[in-house]
């Protein structure tokens, strides 16, 4: 039987629930709808999460997100809802004692949702694809089960990869002491679905599991490397519907309800945060680059970097944007690359919406940074209808655009891209989330009213490799309408084309460009 949820009686997901007289909540929260125009450009998705100080915030999360953070479950263990739950995003601000657990936040999280959204949730088991765990022909190749008294000294699994020249990388479960259902867990991670035990072996069990690992051979998909290194085993991995525990969502307010009075007195508007301490010293051109990052403590840290992929990120600009007056020293070779080691200062969330805003003041003081954004002529998008091939949605699916599948095949990354219930306006919206060649956001120039259900598989790495040649790197352009990649694999511009009837038409029309107008060739001395 179905429980019922709403908001405040789970803490954990599976765990049981918990009745409490009294429910946690925050002392104040600021509740309300994401800018449209700020994520629909902005490739950052939801951020926050973190106590810093008193201060909580999550900021660009769908409803689902939110949900799968209250309750600690992986969004595909989300279902139902209306339409909008995985599309619109809001923003969470809210304030609480310091150092409160995060068992605690979620608690608080799921009052909110509660209170601010009426939310109403309930446990429940869905058959979602997966694979089954049986017993397969022939004898058995891990020995006897063990009871209690004889088995293992250790139990769990541990993977130990081993590296062997020159067919490449291995996994190499080590399971001692563990039932078939452990087992099944365990198969969860590499092929990153649930699996069901259906061997009917009782007891405790050694096994030991080996698969390839990273590019297959031609054609080869990492589920069949797991599926032949549990043959071995003398079992049997088969694809199927299995039993999921699942959070079903019964109904939501898509506007939360309105902000208490006085809450922007008692969460007032936080300075821009800079680190309270920062070395910036040029790289000595050793050891891999590494981009910059938060660790434990409150430090951030990167390595061996270019100004202009820093200046990139901080300023959230896509992969391959014009930086106008960039200094071209940064252009040429590994020299003008930059080391930063710095810390964050107290009650300052350890996210990338803050780290990013550190970072752009570090370079701007250290560098000695003059700059503004500009409006210029630049090639940008429009989507437009040729032959389209679209199916009618189904008005009770869910709104957008998921990956459900990713597969590395050679030199390959084969995704599946399936959208439900998307208008044409919509589907434009998430085009430069989507694919990293598109700098600008994509308009709707397709004409098409209503909502559509449609599914593309693409290859990511020959849409990077366009984008490289675009921008120079590696040879001329493929023609249009033919493979970008020499592996034959079509990028997602080009089976847009072929599977939807669908095209992307670049334009020139006036987008935001960073211009530079001052800026030193090397940092500051520390």
């Amino acid at each position: 039987m179905a429980r019922w949820i709403t908001g405040v009686l789970l803490g954990v997901f599976g765990a049981g629930a918990a009745v409490c007289q009294t429910r946690p909540a925050f002392d104040i929260a600021d509740v309300h709808m994401s800018p449209r125009a700020d994520w629909v450009k902005n490739r950052r998705m939801m951020d926050g999460g973190v106590l810093a100080g008193d201060r909580y915030e999550l900021r660009r999360a769908t409803l689902v997100d939110l949900i799968r953070t209250a309750y600690n479950v992986d969004a595909n263990k989300v279902f139902g809802g209306p339409g909008w739950v995985d599309y619109d995003r809001f923003e969470v601000i809210a304030k609480t004692q310091p150092g409160t657990r995060p068992e605690r936040l979620r608690l608080m999280l799921q009052t909110l949702l509660a209170e601010r959204f009426r939310l109403i949730v309930k446990e429940d088991t869905q058959q979602v694809p997966g694979y089954v765990l049986s017993k397969g022909k022939g004898s058995l190749g891990f020995g006897p089960p063990k009871d209690a008294v004889g088995g293992s000294v250790s139990t769990g699994c541990q993977n130990t990869p081993h590296f062997e020249p020159p067919s490449g990388s291995y996994a190499n479960f080590q399971c001692r002491n563990v039932t078939m259902e452990a087992f099944a867990a365990v198969l969860h991670g590499p092929l990153a679905m649930p699996v069901q035990d259906a061997t009917g072996l009782d007891g405790m069990w050694d096994l030991d599991l080996q698969y390839p690992m990273g590019n297959m051979a031609a054609g080869g998909k990492p589920a069949d490397a797991v599926i032949e290194g549990v043959a071995k085993l003398g079992l049997k991995l088969e694809p199927g519907r299995v039993p999921q525990a699942v959070l079903t969502v019964v109904s939501a307010d898509e506007q939360p309800s309105a902000n208490p009075a006085g809450v922007t007195e008692a969460l007032p508007t936080l300075p821009a945060p800079e680190f309270e301490v920062a070395s910036v010293r040029l790289g000595d051109g050793t050891g891999p680059s590494v981009n910059v990052r938060f660790e434990p403590g409150g430090r951030v840290t990167a390595r061996g970097m270019p100004p202009g992929g820093l200046i990139r990120d901080a300023w959230g600009l896509p992969l391959g944007d014009e930086i106008v007056g960039l200094p071209k020293s940064f252009q040429s070779g590994i020299s003008a690359n930059i080391t930063i080691l710095a810390k964050a200062p107290e009650g300052v969330a350890s996210d990338r919406d803050h780290m990013y805003a550190m970072l752009k003041a570090l370079l701007i003081e250290r560098y000695k940074m003059v700059w503004h954004m500009e409006d210029r002529p630049m090639d940008a998008q429009t989507l437009v209808a040729v032959k389209p091939k679209l199916t009618k949605a189904d008005p009770a699916g869910r709104t957008g655009c998921a990956r459900q599948g990713q597969q590395q095949q050679g030199q390959s990354l084969m995704v599946k891209l399936v959208c439900t219930n998307m208008t044409m306006t919509q589907f434009a919206e998430q085009i430069r989330g989507i694919e990293s060649s598109v700098k600008y956001p994509v308009l709707d120039g397709t004409g098409l009213e209503g909502a559509w259900d449609f599914t593309i598989d693409y290859d990511a790495m020959a849409s990077l490799a366009g984008m490289r040649m675009r921008l120079g790197i590696g040879g001329a352009a493929a023609a249009e309408g033919q493979a970008s990649d020499p592996s034959g694999s079509m990028g997602f511009a080009d089976v847009l084309q072929r599977q939807l009837g669908l095209k992307l038409e670049t334009h020139k029309r006036p987008e935001p460009v960073l211009v530079i107008d001052r800026m030193e060739d090397k940092p500051t001395e520390n």
